[in-house]
């Protein structure tokens, strides 16, 4: 509603006499006339030109309280995400809001805060290349978004281990999108990119691998320390109580804060527990088959007496080649990372001894789950994917 040219004693009264349905009105022009056009105790309507002054008048916490029936209280809670809110109230509360206009847009030119009934946008940024885990990811996330009407997923692969172009599809993504998962190497750049979708209100959840001091709503994946940990315990047991060894490590990278901190969970337990052992090498090999084969190839030649390889990545398939053409398969401790067809094969046939998992499936429902909740505003219960080992005769359905 506009109201033109108003002069007089009363802009309730005569919002009221103009509106009869006024709490309706939530946002409305006030062109202020000059005085002289008034007089008398008589109300003048009247059009004025655009260099008349125009002041906006609108809706306030207190009318989306006043609408939705409830505290203001209640609704600063909802709009500034508090927990103690039921989650139908929140739906109110937002919806309410969204209709008067107050959470139209967001700061910073970030895309519309989404109500009941929206669609809401999400992309994913994943390492490109061999890596069977991340396929697995990739197409849970795309199968369980093809039973989310309310989402539009996309996913879109990248070089894993070029921190700037990461970066700079993470920027591009301002103005496309309202969440954003990301598998993503602890670099400064990419940080900052991070940290600057936050600022923008798009929301960011990590998975599989961490990454510290950026605001993330949340990671998604396993206890990646207590993952080394639990390797070296299972080393332990392999190798038997005080039999020296040599032992050989494998990673993706040590960008990815993930297989860093396997690493360092390993080398804590080794140390404390297996003094015996011998760490002899740690060789990244970039979440390759290929390389993995040529590491592991070297390294057997340098080490014929190597008793253990813990790889904390991906390429087991390489490295299990390069086990198998030296006939060492079934002599050298061989232990994994994520059930894959590959992995499958490996634990069948007795080259792989054991496999520790965390369960793509679950990281996608999750991830699915914790963004749009938190693009809608409403409080979510994560349910973390559970550390497990499978071995041979425990390997599940996937």
């Amino acid at each position: 509603m506009e109201l033109v040219g108003l002069s007089g004693p009363s802009l309730t009264f005569v919002t009221r006499r103009l509106a009869p349905n006024w709490r309706a009105v939530t946002s409305f022009h006030i062109r202020i006339a000059p005085a002289e056009r008034f007089s008398g105790t008589d109300w003048q309507l009247f059009d004025l030109d655009a260099r008349d002054e125009v002041l906006d008048v609108r809706s306030t916490v207190t009318d989306i309280a006043r609408e939705a029936g409830v505290s203001p209280a209640t609704v600063d809670r909802v709009l500034n995400n508090r927990p103690g809110v039921r989650a139908r109230t929140r739906e109110i509360v937002i919806e309410m809001a969204q209709r008067l206009g107050y959470i139209a847009e967001t700061p910073n030119g970030a895309p519309q805060r989404a109500v009941p009934g929206q669609t809401i946008r999400l992309d994913f940024a994943l390492p490109a290349g061999t890596n069977s885990f991340i396929k697995l990811l990739h197409r849970h996330i795309e199968a369980q978004a093809l039973t989310r009407p309310d989402l539009d997923v996309r996913v879109t692969s990248i070089e894993g281990f070029n921190p700037d172009r990461l970066a700079r599809l993470l920027q591009d993504l301002h103005g496309q999108t309202q969440g954003v998962g990301v598998i993503a190497l602890d670099h400064p750049t990419v940080r900052e990119a991070i940290r600057s979708l936050s600022a923008s209100d798009i929301k960011v959840v990590t998975i599989a691998s961490d990454i510290l001091h950026v605001p993330r709503v949340a990671y998604i994946g396993i206890d990646n320390r207590a993952a080394g940990r639990l390797a070296g315990y299972l080393l332990n047991r392999f190798m038997g109580a005080g039999r020296p060894g040599k032992v050989a490590l494998f990673a993706g990278s040590l960008a990815y804060r993930g297989h860093e901190e396997r690493e360092m969970g390993f080398r804590h337990i080794i140390a404390e527990e297996s003094p015996n052992l011998e760490i002899v090498e740690m060789r990244e090999m970039l979440d390759d088959r290929q390389k993995a084969y040529s590491e592991a190839s070297a390294l057997l030649e340098r080490h014929p007496d190597l008793a253990a390889i813990y790889n904390v990545g991906a390429g087991n398939t390489g490295i299990a080649r390069a086990l198998k053409e030296r006939g060492r398969a079934k002599e050298v401790i061989f232990l994994g990372h994520e059930v894959t067809d590959g992995t499958k094969e490996l634990l069948l046939d007795g080259t792989l001894d054991a496999v520790i998992d965390q369960n793509p499936r679950v990281e996608a429902r999750e991830a699915l789950n914790i963004l749009s909740h938190s693009v809608r505003g409403l409080p979510y219960e994560l349910h973390q994917p559970r550390l497990q080992v499978i071995f041979r005769e425990s390997i599940p359905e996937f």
